[in-house]
């Protein structure tokens, strides 16, 4: 089954008057929904604007792993345990919040940044917080988190080209530019889809297209 949300159906969040404009694609804040708390290990999936100088204050998180995917701009950030990381589009960077970890992100470029950050719930809870960033990843190199059970696969797609689909209970495919057609339906920048029991399902390019496909058990 697959399950289509929009851009448009996101729920607006951050701070504009700040410079942060944020779009949550799961009940979120004071956008409580009871009926899209979660899909397979995925608890978040923001669509995250920040002006320059704009940013994130230093704030707590825990027994999340925070995935966060820079679509342009730079993203710097910093957390409690000592590390601070400029990160940077086709980077990716992963935050495993454990019993706990404060964080500040900021963009401390001269260019408006934009990311994509998704929240998964962890297999088990606890555990000492840990930090990793891939720089460059490949289309052919899927990256594991295997603390949630899932893996991420970017797909960066010139127009006709078709990219399978995981075979896996849970599949999350957000567009990040471009158009796709997936399972007779048309998606653009923003829009995702939610795909159970995904089975011989391609993804096809309308346009050149940049994809994050998250395969859950």
């Amino acid at each position: 089954m697959t399950d289509v949300r929009r851009a448009g159906e996101r729920y607006p969040g951050g701070d504009p008057g700040g410079g942060i404009e944020s779009w949550h694609a799961f009940s979120f804040g004071p956008h409580y929904d009871p009926g899209n708390l979660r899909f397979g290990a995925l608890i978040a999936c923001n669509e995250e604007r920040l002006v320059p100088g704009a940013g994130f204050d230093e704030h707590p998180h825990s027994h999340t792993e925070i995935v966060t995917w820079v679509v342009e701009g730079e993203l710097t950030h910093r957390d409690s345990t000592g590390h601070e990381t400029v990160v940077r589009a086709g980077d990716v960077q992963r935050l495993s919040a454990a019993a706990g970890v404060r964080h500040v992100e900021r963009n401390d470029a001269d260019t408006p940044l934009t990311f994509v950050q998704t929240w998964l719930a962890p297999l088990e809870p606890g555990g000492e917080p840990s930090y990793e960033i891939v720089r460059g990843i490949a289309d052919s190199t899927p990256y594991a988190v295997p603390q949630a059970g899932a893996m991420l696969h970017v797909r960066r797609l010139t127009a006709g080209e078709r990219t399978a689909v995981p075979d896996a209970p849970f599949v999350y495919v957000h567009v990040v530019r471009g158009d796709v057609r997936l399972d007779g339906e048309e998606l653009g920048p923003g829009d995702a889809a939610r795909v159970t029991d995904a089975k011989a399902l391609d993804a096809v390019a309308v346009t050149g297209a940049e994809l994050l496909l998250w395969e859950m058990s």
